[in-house]
């Protein structure tokens, strides 16, 4: 089990089995979300919980996930000021409220889930076949369906997207509807 604090949340993760206190942490959230907890169900178990820190938390998922020899790791990203979670785990996308624990919305991404990033007021979910983005509250913003092997960077408001050579340019936040080839 791994506690990473930022600002006033503790985010607590444990992978691989549940927490020895897993009872107590449900019995006192406010929210707690199980996916595929059944034994005979395939996967890697994954535990997450949010809380003021040193309280018990108010949110916690728990959830099995597909595991690839290369990847799809959990990741969690926390947006502190928009008491916004984002979870991604093998092909399970999630999104929460904290300051009043809430499940925003779940996703599917086609393969897997790579990471979060966070640039500015937008959050980059990379996936193996797609890259979408969301404002810091949760809300979609835009998805981009894609083949490997791609890359991007984000540089002055701008995704920069390099897909097998063929190089594009757009806005983060307007997405790829207005992309342009890169010179």
């Amino acid at each position: 089990m791994f506690t990473i604090t930022v600002g006033s949340y503790a985010v607590t993760v444990q992978q691989g089995s549940l927490p020895a206190i897993y009872g107590d942490y449900k019995k006192h959230a406010k929210l707690c979300d199980e996916f595929a907890l059944r034994p005979h169900e395939a996967g890697e178990l994954c535990f997450v919980s949010v809380s003021a820190v040193q309280h018990w938390p108010t949110l916690v998922v728990v959830q099995r996930f597909e595991l690839a020899p290369a990847g799809f790791d959990p990741a969690c990203l926390l947006v502190p000021e928009t008491h916004t979670l984002f979870i991604g785990a093998g092909r399970r996308l999630l999104g929460y409220q904290l300051d009043a624990p809430k499940r925003l919305w779940e996703e599917t991404v086609d393969a897997g889930f790579w990471e979060w990033s966070r640039h500015q007021d937008t959050v980059l979910m990379s996936g193996e076949l797609e890259l979408s983005a969301w404002d810091t509250r949760g809300k979609k913003l835009w998805n981009m369906p894609l083949q490997p092997a791609w890359e991007y960077h984000v540089a002055d408001g701008k995704v920069h997207l390099d897909v097998m050579g063929r190089r594009t340019v757009f806005g983060l936040q307007e997405g790829p509807q207005h992309a342009a080839l890169e010179r």
